[in-house]
C-alpha cells in the first residue's frame, strides 16, 4: 500500500519531506521525461491511425 501512495504522490507532484536538492532535481527531470514520452506515444498512435 505504501508503494501505491508513493506513486500517487509522485504523479501528483507532492513534495516528499526530507529530500535533498539533487533528489528533487532528479525527480523533476524524470517527470519531464515521462511527460515527453507520453506525448510522443499519443502522437505515434494518432499518426499510425490516420
Amino acid at each position: 500500500m505504501e508503494v501505491i501512495k508513493k506513486i500517487i504522490g509522485y504523479l501528483t507532484f507532492k513534495k516528499d519531506s526530507g529530500e535533498g536538492i539533487f533528489l528533487k532535481q532528479m525527480h523533476g527531470i524524470n517527470k519531464i521525461s515521462i511527460l515527453i514520452f507520453l506525448i510522443a506515444m499519443v502522437f505515434l498512435v494518432f499518426k499510425l491511425t490516420r
